[in-house]
């Protein structure tokens, strides 16, 4: 072997063993939902819903009601079909003192980890200073969630992301909150639908995301919601972006034809998804 030839077999040699190995791929290990897709099952068969929701696969559920049960109650349903609640969903009334006193003991006997504020209603959201005026009563019930154990998030939808005054309302929002006090929960429909990219709000705020909506869009012109997989949203891109750091991942529909045969297809699609 000439002396060129040794170097170029060398080369791929040491090229061969310094490659660095392919990433491994990874799963969703606990697929969870938002209950709001079955809300009017819930609301007619409490505990049937909870158990066909496990029979599916799902291991986590995100509450939007208890439908009249106790905190004791729904542990003890949660407890005997397998699931957990890492979190639940309130409204800004529940952010008044004494009501969210009262919503931070039922957090805590049921277990869940986060209270994630659903939306900002309209006549809250005119302005941007509106918006400083929610984020500064954000970080307020936060510090009292804090203390009693619980962290405090915000749901998106759209709204959002409609420039006023030439800024997105959701950056003040963002903005003006404590980070470590005010987490994120990304509606992946609903950011998509505003025309943003979720990945970028994991890159300029890594670890603020831990927890998503799972729900796909059909994209333009009405962007109806579909099951997951059924449409044009790359979870697979999403998920897999280095500055990712999801905890929980939660199916939901909106207005599913039929909720258990939605949430079925949805489970069985990020079952199988690797990225």
């Amino acid at each position: 072997m000439d002396r060129r030839a040794f170097v170029a077999t060398t080369a791929t040699v040491c090229a061969g063993v310094w490659r660095p190995a392919p990433r491994a791929r990874r799963h969703i290990e606990r697929i969870g939902l938002q209950l709001y897709t079955v809300r009017h099952e819930m609301e007619r068969d409490f505990e049937g819903t909870l158990a066909r929701v496990a029979t599916t696969g799902y291991r986590e559920v995100e509450f939007a009601g208890y439908f009249g049960r106790t905190p004791k109650d729904v542990r003890a349903l949660l407890d005997h079909h397998g699931l957990a609640s890492p979190s639940a969903h309130v409204s800004v009334d529940t952010l008044a003192p004494d009501a969210w006193h009262v919503a931070l003991e039922t957090a805590n006997a049921i277990g869940h980890r986060y209270l994630v504020l659903a939306w900002i209603p309209v006549e809250q959201r005119r302005t941007l200073d509106d918006y400083k005026r929610v984020a500064e009563r954000f970080n307020q019930a936060a510090a009292t969630a804090r203390a009693a154990g619980i962290q405090f998030a915000y749901h998106n939808h759209d709204f959002e992301f409609a420039t006023v005054d030439g800024q997105l309302p959701y950056d003040v929002l963002l903005a003006a909150t404590d980070p470590k006090l005010v987490q994120l929960e990304i509606d992946l429909y609903w950011i998509v639908k505003g025309g943003q990219d979720p990945t970028h709000y994991f890159e300029r705020w890594p670890g603020r995301v831990p927890l998503v909506h799972v729900k796909d869009s059909a994209g333009p012109p009405d962007n109806r919601i579909t099951e997951v997989g059924k449409g044009t949203i790359d979870f697979r891109k999403i998920f897999a972006h280095p500055a990712a750091r999801i905890e929980h991942y939660f199916v939901e529909h909106d207005q599913p034809a039929d909720a258990f045969a939605s949430i079925r297809t949805s489970y069985d699609y990020l079952k199988q998804l690797a990225f």
